[in-house]
């Protein structure tokens, strides 16, 4: 085991998270395959090996610190880019029936090949907006944990997240600089969207000593009719 490897699981096994052999495998194809694929599509400007470990299989990994994975059965990831958070999640905890929503379709083919090269089970992966799939009834208020990475602004992104998860239901949105002012921002939103905070957890990324925020938001009632707006909507008029 290298260095990389050895300070990544290290970092996990203090939070109680022990990877098998066969998980381990499965973040170097991950990384290999990201590089290779980044060659061609823009997907991520971290491709040291050393910091995609960190600052995006273990960064992903810390939501589990704050929420219990082992209680979620179905983790819906809005704007997952290149699969973060919910690839990690889902190799760490492969009893996740994860579903992935991203606006754009060649993320949606590179996912589909890591999920095809990883043989990953129970993955969904869906080419459209947010707005328009939270709509669909399979996907409408249906999730434990809806989670979404440094996508928008928190008004913004509880109207694009919040519609998918269930009545009780969590949605973890992660950030990196102190998100006090978006928190503050994003109170008429939480209203409207029948939820209401209960947690911002703050720490800082190991060995990088960047800030990192986990916003813990709880859905307190199924989503009004008239939510999420249409496509293109909420970012031109958030609920502020």
């Amino acid at each position: 085991m290298d260095t990389t490897v050895s300070q990544f699981t290290t970092l996990l096994q203090e939070h109680h998270i022990k990877l098998e052999a066969a998980q381990l495998v499965q973040f170097e194809q991950y990384y290999t395959e990201l590089v290779a694929w980044n060659e061609k599509m823009n997907l991520t400007g971290i491709t040291e090996r050393d910091q995609v470990y960190m600052k995006h299989f273990y960064d992903s990994l810390t939501l589990s610190i704050y929420v219990n994975m082992s209680e979620a059965e179905r983790l819906a990831d809005i704007g997952s880019g290149a699969g973060f958070p919910g690839i990690p999640l889902k190799i760490c905890f492969p009893h996740l029936k994860l579903t992935i929503v991203d606006s754009l379709s060649k993320r949606i083919t590179f996912l589909q090949h890591i999920c095809d090269t990883l043989q990953l089970k129970d993955v969904t992966l869906i080419h459209g907006r947010a707005e328009d799939i939270a709509r669909l009834t399979e996907h409408r208020d249906a999730y434990d944990v809806v989670t979404a990475r440094a996508v928008a602004r928190l008004s913004l992104l509880n109207e694009f997240c919040l519609p998918f998860a269930r009545k009780g239901g969590l949605f973890a949105a992660m950030k990196g600089s102190d998100p006090a002012e978006e928190v503050r921002e994003a109170k008429r939103s939480l209203k409207e969207l029948r939820a209401e905070l209960t947690k911002v957890e703050s720490f800082t990324l190991p060995v990088e000593d960047s800030a990192r925020h986990i916003i813990l938001i709880r859905k307190t009632m199924e989503t009004p009719a008239k939510y999420p707006r249409k496509a293109g909507v909420p970012a031109k008029s958030p609920l502020i």
